[in-house]
């Protein structure tokens, strides 16, 4: 008999719909049942595409006398973490601050007021290695709650008391950091840097798109070579390493070992819009031909796999097939021999295969020799033909609900790539995904839904939602001059203005000032594997203040970064969208302005200037001859004796207008100033 789950549309909440546990989802009826009933909840946390939640399930939920356990002492709810980053936020923080470490599963119990009072992660089903069985924690729980009730609520209180706390960041001094702050930065990236196998950290390794991001900012700001030396080293360790999927494209979500060799091989969206986003702004700026191959495929994969045909961006494949991690990415030597005959040779000496394998017994294909163009042509039928090979194999399973959030991320690296690359399906998926996101998870009162899942939107958006989506809007603003998409984007901001801004402490709550009241108002101001709402929110109000002449925009967002300042100096791998938005304010940012008909020579001849180069500090407005444009960068502005005419404005002066390619180039790239 189903659970309560198989009412709901998330993938991950729907895999435990025959659970022998009375799941409910997180909700009134949930938390009224724990009040009528004086009994604790049990949260439970996780997402589709995580191993450790899989084997938990397996072992202890799935189990009867776990779930008549859990069913006659707890009221069991269970959350999706990526339909509902508020209260993974505010539990994770919880669990952390119990127990010095997170991670999913989540296993957190409350008072039936939602305070936290006790937590972990996975629990095994007998005791191991330290820990105690989930059986024995259920029982402790149960025993504290029914023996030892004033001193579990008193201690409920002051952890709640302690989160709420820790959102308490003062700003420091009335002025932004300076670029001996971005330099600052720099040196603590160089200190930490894997000069080995590249990236930073140990084991387990995790791509940093944002960081290296901000380091080709930081290179295109100031000449310095080594921020290029250590972003263009990670790139491509990273894409010649096991993380990266050698024949069908796309990143996997990190590296178990130092040296990128074997990774956990669930593939999420947001790495791969990120990652295809920087590999396509190295190219741009080094115009490395690996650089753009990687973008590439892994865009391509994200159409060909991981796009819904209403436009939506699914989420997540998981890690596991047929119950076992990485099976249907690795290889045994004598597949590949019978597959490719002759030709295994070159393949396996290409791709580091042996008998042995390098994982299990069997191979994870990483590049061994150096990518030649010669050699890449040589392969590409041998890729192809293990590819068509693999897809017979049992696929990981796929979670197919499309957030707001994590589209948006996806929307703008394909808008940058269609005019990067020139290609055109890639404008059509960017432009299909943003009807999409416009006409189906934007709610009738212009606010954004979180979650989509075949025909059902659903959930408030949080700010991330907004931000994301403003952002990738602007790119695709610019890759087709379509102002609906401008006026939709300002349209998202000035929403997260009203409803999501902290007047007292600066910056922005995760939650909007009319969300479901929990123990606390989350404001997560760390960027972790996605930008923060907060650091996308003073990306994209930097931009529109260039676009509007706001000053209110401006004010906003350098008073969020105001408030990070001395964080984002000290831990720059925990704020590295922060720190592209600071090099932005810093960088004089060019606006550009130009009136002509983007399909005729002589506006292209000036727009492939403009997009022709890696330009991070810029904003490009278009309007035809005659047409009236809602961007004011555009107001008054005209053609010169009927030719495309460009004008280009920096720190509000603006020089005069041209019509030439070159001349246009020379305001482009015109000397920065020192000043910090």
């Amino acid at each position: 008999m189903p659970n309560r789950l198989a009412n709901e549309t998330s993938p991950y909440l729907l895999q435990h719909k025959d659970n022998p546990v009375d799941w409910y989802p997180w909700g009134e009826e949930a938390l009224a049942k724990a009040k009528a009933e004086d009994k604790p909840i049990f949260l439970s946390i996780g997402y589709a595409a995580c191993h450790w939640c899989h084997v938990m399930e397996h072992e202890s939920f799935e189990d009867p006398a776990t779930a008549k356990l859990m069913n006659e002492l707890f009221v069991n709810v269970k959350v999706d973490r990526e339909e509902r980053p508020d209260l993974d936020s505010i539990y994770m923080n919880a669990v952390v601050a119990l127990t010095g470490q997170g991670g999913w599963p989540m296993s957190v119990f409350l008072t039936p007021e939602g305070e936290p009072f006790f937590g972990g992660t996975y629990f095994p089903p007998q005791p191991r290695h330290g820990m105690p069985a989930f059986s024995q924690v259920l029982l402790g729980v149960h025993d504290a709650w029914m023996k030892r009730r004033e001193s579990v609520i008193s201690n409920a209180k002051e952890l709640a008391r302690h989160l709420r706390s820790t959102l308490a960041v003062e700003a420091v001094g009335a002025e932004l950091p300076t670029r001996e702050d971005l330099a600052t930065a720099v040196r603590v990236l160089w200190s930490q840097f894997d000069w080995q196998y590249h990236g930073w950290g140990r084991a387990p390794k995790f791509p940093q798109p944002m960081v290296i991001e901000f380091l080709l900012r930081y290179h295109t700001l100031t000449g310095e070579v080594t921020p290029l030396e250590m972003a263009t080293k990670s790139l491509r360790a990273m894409a010649r390493g096991g993380i990266y999927d050698q024949l069908g494209g796309g990143f996997h979500r990190y590296s178990v070992d130092a040296y990128w060799l074997v990774p956990h091989f669930e593939k999420m969206l947001y790495d791969n819009a990120q990652l295809a986003r920087v590999y396509l702004h190295a190219w741009q700026l080094t115009r490395d031909p690996e650089f753009r191959r990687i973008a590439e495929e892994t865009l391509d994969y994200v159409q060909r796999e991981m796009t819904d045909l209403a436009g939506g961006f699914y989420s997540t494949t998981d890690a596991d097939s047929e119950g076992e991690e990485g099976k249907f990415f690795i290889w045994a030597e004598a597949e590949i021999d019978a597959a490719l005959g002759p030709e295994a040779e070159f393949f396996k000496n290409f791709y580091g295969v042996t008998k042995a394998g390098n994982f299990d017994g069997r191979n994870i294909l990483f590049v061994a020799k150096e990518p030649t163009d010669e050699a890449l042509t040589q392969l590409a039928p041998l890729r192809r033909r293990l590819f068509e090979l693999r897809s017979q194999r049992v696929p990981p399973a796929l979670d197919d609900k499309v957030l707001a959030g994590w589209n948006g991320l996806m929307l703008a690296a394909f808008a940058e790539a269609a005019v990067a690359l020139n290609r055109s399906d890639y404008r059509e998926t960017a432009r299909r995904n943003a009807d999409f996101l416009l006409g189906t998870l934007r709610a009738e009162n212009g606010r954004m839904r979180r979650s989509w899942r075949r025909g059902e939107a659903k959930l408030n958006g949080y700010l991330e939602d907004h931000t994301h989506v403003a952002e990738g809007l602007l790119a695709l603003y610019e890759a087709t001059f379509d102002a609906r998409y401008f006026t939709a984007a300002r349209e998202l901001m000035e929403t997260a203005l009203i409803h999501f801004a902290d007047a007292q402490g600066g910056g922005f709550f995760d939650t909007s000032d009319d969300h479901e009241q929990l123990v606390l108002r989350p404001k997560d101001l760390q960027d972790n594997a996605t930008p923060s709402g907060n650091a996308m929110a003073a990306t994209v109000l930097l931009k529109l203040a260039l676009y509007t002449g706001e000053a209110r925009y401006v004010e906003t967002a350098a008073q969020a970064i105001r408030v990070v300042g001395p964080m984002l100096v000290r831990y720059p791998t925990g704020f590295g969208q922060w720190l592209c938005a600071l090099a932005f304010a810093l960088g004089e940012a060019r606006e550009v302005a130009l009136v002509g008909d983007p399909n005729e020579p002589d506006t292209r001849a000036l727009l492939d200037v403009v997009f022709g180069a890696y330009r991070p500090f810029k904003v490009v407005a278009l309007k035809r001859p005659g047409e009236s444009s809602p961007v004011p960068l555009l107001d008054g502005r005209e053609q010169l004796n009927g030719k495309a005419t460009a004008a280009v404005c920096v720190n509000f002066v603006c020089r005069l207008p041209v019509t030439e390619p070159e001349a246009l180039r020379a305001q482009l790239d015109e000397n920065r100033s020192e000043a910090a």
